[in-house]
């Protein structure tokens, strides 16, 4: 996967090809995405990780994350499964 960036600096996904990754067809991510329930964050390298940058896209308990050279090359990427906050004692979260 190949990311771009436009001429603000921002980050150009491929809406396909993240909804493939959420498992989720194109039109039901756009539907996620415009009800405001896709979050993401961007977090630049410094130090030895200077020159790479990481994406994270959340929707519910799922988080996408990649890493990207400085040519919006993914060097590596990964989904997780959020886990939900324990229950104390008496049940309640």
């Amino acid at each position: 996967m190949q990311i771009e960036r436009d001429g603000n600096g921002d980050f150009i996904l491929d809406p396909v090809e993240i909804a493939q990754r959420f498992g989720l067809a194109p039109k039901d991510f756009r539907r996620q995405q415009e009800q405001g329930l896709v979050k993401s964050t961007v977090e630049v390298g410094e130090g030895e990780d200077a020159g790479t940058s990481r994406l994270s896209l959340r929707i519910g308990n799922r988080i996408w994350r990649a890493v990207l050279d400085n040519e919006g090359r993914v060097m590596r990427e990964e989904l997780n499964i959020a886990r939900g906050a324990p229950l104390r004692r008496d049940g309640k979260p």
